[in-house]
């Protein structure tokens, strides 16, 4: 398979964007348990999340497809972990793709973009709750365990979804880490 050698860009998402954001997302929300989500955010939803997070000077990045430059191929952010105020320095990330543009390396290349964005900001620890359904490969899983997280919890059959019930592995990684 064709390796994802380098997008056009990943640069910071503006509101032009979230239209294709939300659609990427939708997909997943209805065909999946990768996220626990019932009802797709509408763009609007996704452009009051965008002036959330630059509020707060989080990152929320998407990258381009090569071949049409303005295509998002995929996007990822970081958010607040907790609201209260000693976990300032610790946020969630989050990455999706495009169906058509998964398993080439895309996911990757935004987490390492996400994390040198995160390290131009507050955040120090950056926290991933990926849904572990049992099917192996996790690719998830697997792309978090070799950008350096490391497995911190694991909570059982704490969502239910399209009949099944579904656990979380909880991972984390310091964003300074070499």
């Amino acid at each position: 398979m064709l390796r994802y050698s380098e997008p056009s860009s990943i640069r910071p998402a503006t509101e032009a964007d979230l239209p294709a954001v939300a659609a990427i997302f939708a997909h997943y929300v209805e065909t999946s348990v990768v996220t626990f989500e019932e009802t797709p955010p509408s763009a609007a939803d996704w452009a009051r999340k965008l002036r959330d997070l630059d509020d707060r000077g989080l990152p929320f990045l998407v990258a381009t497809d090569g071949a049409a430059a303005d295509a998002v191929a995929g996007y990822a952010y970081a958010a607040p972990w907790r609201p209260k105020p000693a976990y300032r320095h610790t946020a969630e990330n989050t990455v999706y793709l495009s169906p058509a543009h998964t398993g080439r390396g895309l996911g990757r290349a935004l987490m390492t973009a996400l994390l040198d964005a995160c390290a131009r900001t507050a955040v120090r620890q950056l926290v991933a709750v990926v849904v572990d359904e049992g099917a192996e490969p996790n690719r998830s899983l697997a792309l978090h365990r070799s950008l350096g997280f490391t497995e911190a919890g694991r909570l059982s059959a704490v969502g239910h979804k399209h009949g099944r019930w579904l656990d979380t592995a909880l991972l984390q990684r310091d964003v300074f880490l070499p």
